[in-house]
């Protein structure tokens, strides 16, 4: 009896052995993929974080894209209102032209014959009231004669030789009707009478 005694515990002892030596086998293996497993998930943490701030930049410059284009869409518009509002201006002041100029022939004409001064006086009052709204608008006439011919400016009806022979060729020698300008827009060129 004493034998069997003697081969369990030599049994059991191999078979404790056994098992501690394959947990440890285990606990190695799990240890091993663990690091195996490490590098990979910080491989892939690491694309998804140059994934997601390579979206983050392209967000940003699609950003600042749209609102550059914003701001020009602004300017624009903003542009466009200005000349919307000269056009109108200047046409509407176009309008009043004629009106302004048979104003200013009426005064020369009254001036020339016997009228009433009171009634002169009415009508040159008139008149200034006219020009000081058209000076407000920054509307400017072109009446000026001995100037040389622009075509930005003139209208040429006709060409007759100078009075006199110290007058150079393509000189306003007579504005026929006043033309009228803002700043550098012409309203209405002037229709002159040029020098051959």
């Amino acid at each position: 009896m004493k034998m069997s005694t003697d081969k369990t515990p030599k049994k059991e002892t191999e078979n404790s052995e056994e098992m501690a030596s394959k947990n440890e086998v285990a606990e190695e293996t799990v240890l091993k993929d663990q690091e195996e497993t490490k590098p990979t998930e910080t491989n892939e943490d690491e694309a998804r974080i140059a994934e997601l701030e390579q979206e983050l930049a392209s967000s940003k410059d699609s950003l600042l894209r749209k609102a550059a284009e914003l701001e020009n869409v602004r300017k624009r518009v903003r542009r466009e209102r200005i000349q919307l509002f000269e056009e109108a201006k200047a046409g509407a002041l176009e309008d009043f032209m004629p009106i302004y100029d048979d104003l200013v022939r009426s005064l020369q004409a009254a001036e020339e014959s016997k009228v009433e001064d009171s009634f002169l006086e009415g009508v040159k009052m008139v008149s200034k009231k006219f020009q000081n709204v058209l000076e407000k608008h920054g509307v400017e006439r072109i009446d000026e004669a001995g100037v040389p011919f622009d075509v930005n400016l003139h209208d040429a009806m006709m060409k007759q030789p100078a009075s006199d022979d110290e007058t150079e060729s393509d000189m306003v020698l007579q504005v026929l009707e006043s033309g009228y300008r803002i700043g550098n827009r012409t309203i209405r060129h002037a229709k002159v009478i040029v020098s051959e």
